[in-house]
């Protein structure tokens, strides 16, 4: 049996740097998830799920397979305003939560850099924000979940069930998840108190970090990766804390206090801007534009606190659209590292020295604090992330290749980890290594009993060999 070709699409990751043909599926009802797998068994395909294709890399795509699109499948089935939590479909996006319960007092638990990812990809590759160091990742808030495992066999999870650690993580490779109940955050007003500090080196970053731990709901760093010597990890950190507002009805908890500007200063229209930055999108440019960065840092608002809308502060990445089409032709990667604390800041450095030497700067490095949790395929450690985007031409590939490869080989020796939201470059080894024989073990038994035809794949699974079916 044949699948109809007018559902053949091509599909690439957020990264835009590999891309591959599947059978789309865009499925708005629970029955049709069940007719979907009966049909990759009759047709001998596989399936892939996507949500909003926010994964960098090949995590939502899966070559020759049946996609599941869950962007469709998208109704808030309840939502109680007295205890904050929410019950939804996995097609639900993160804009879609704040913009439903923002009104009310309730704010998302854990967002990432943009607003637009699904709650099944969310939950897939569980997910971390500005807040990790004291929320962990967004695993950690939800009440229960619905999945649909290639069995047929559809099971309600909460958190007294060891597999609902493992399915949240795993990357949508041991079951579709369904639904979602999540508990949400109260907040009281719609803005939070931002605090930027203009940070010289390395060791004024990690300090700072833990300084500001205990008084900060929200930290993040952008680190300047052109920077050398004694400036070296330098970059702007800012921290936010939730406000009050003792009003009955906050304006700021409006949507239209969230929403972000569609113009620069009241009259460019943001919608072109990404085809400036293209131009500035090169080593030079980037050097200059981190310089520029710094030093408005510097000498603007530097130790001034001032107010924020929690929209404004979060989604970073939404507020240019189409931004990624600065990296047009070639596309980027962003390569993510989570290392223990005591061995931060000695790998981030090394890293960065790495990258100098090398001249594949990263145009944007991004730092947060983290802490550890109970997921099969966890990404957190006791330490600290450090983010890099790397644009990818057809002459850096296998150098860019090459240098991911020497910093993973950094993390690993420090007993780091890696997101795989985020990975286009790891090899099964590396991967293996980072989350050690025991997961790795716990995880190729349950594909056996969850997935005994090898139904759930992705060209990610099959790349790091988590898919019993690969050849490689």
């Amino acid at each position: 049996m044949h699948l109809p070709l007018d559902r053949l699409t091509n599909v690439t990751g957020f990264g835009m740097i590999t891309g591959a043909d599947g059978y789309l599926f865009r499925p708005t009802e629970v029955e049709e998830f069940h007719q979907i797998l009966d049909l990759a068994k009759r047709t001998g395909r596989q399936i892939t799920m996507r949500g909003s294709g926010r994964s960098y890399g090949d995590a939502n795509i899966g070559s020759e397979a049946i996609l599941v699109d869950i962007t469709r499948f998208n109704q808030i089935l309840s939502f109680d305003p007295q205890s904050g939590v929410i019950d939804c479909q996995a097609g639900v996006t993160i804009e879609h939560l704040w913009r439903h319960t923002l009104e009310s007092g309730y704010w998302p638990p854990v967002v990432s850099g943009t607003m637009f990812p699904t709650m099944g990809g969310a939950l897939g590759m569980n997910l971390h924000g500005k807040n990790a160091f004291q929320a962990g990742p967004i695993g950690n808030h939800v009440v229960e979940i619905d999945v649909l495992f290639p069995t047929g066999e559809q099971r309600t999870l909460t958190q007294s069930d060891p597999l609902f650690f493992q399915v949240i993580s795993t990357a949508g490779l041991l079951g579709m998840i369904l639904r979602v109940k999540l508990q949400l955050k109260r907040v009281h007003s719609g803005d939070v108190k931002v605090l930027p500090l203009s940070i010289p080196n390395w060791d004024a970053q990690f300090r700072t970090f833990e300084e500001q731990r205990d008084t900060s709901d929200y930290m993040v760093s952008w680190i300047d990766c052109f920077a050398k010597g004694k400036h070296a990890g330098r970059g702007d950190f800012h921290s936010a804390t939730y406000t009050n507002d003792p009003s009955e009805y906050p304006i700021t908890l409006r949507p239209e206090h969230q929403d972000l500007p569609d113009t620069i200063l009241g009259f460019f229209p943001k919608s072109v801007v990404w085809r400036f930055i293209k131009k500035l999108n090169n080593r030079p440019g980037m050097r200059f534009t981190n310089w520029a960065k710094h030093t408005s840092g510097k000498l603007l608002g530097n130790g001034k606190p001032h107010a924020q809308s929690l929209v404004g502060f979060n989604f970073l990445l939404d507020y240019v659209p189409n931004w990624r089409n600065s990296y047009l032709p070639g596309g980027f990667i962003q390569y993510q590292s989570f290392v223990p604390e005591s061995e931060a800041p000695r790998v981030f450095a090394r890293q960065l020295e790495l990258q100098q030497t090398a001249k594949l700067e990263s145009f944007l490095g991004v730092m947060k604090r983290h802490i550890p949790d109970n997921f099969l395929f966890s990404h957190g450690v006791d330490g600290y992330s450090f983010a890099l985007d790397f644009k990818i031409t057809d002459s850096n590939k296998d150098a860019v290749w090459k240098l991911a490869h020497q910093m993973n080989e950094l993390v690993l020796a420090a007993n780091g980890r890696f997101y795989l939201a985020k990975d286009s470059t790891l090899t099964p080894e590396h991967f293996a290594d980072s989350i050690g024989p025991e997961a790795l073990q716990t995880y190729a038994q349950l594909k056996i009993s969850l997935d005994p035809d090898a139904i759930l794949t992705s060209d990610l699974a099959r790349r790091l060999n988590l898919d019993p079916r690969n050849k490689l």
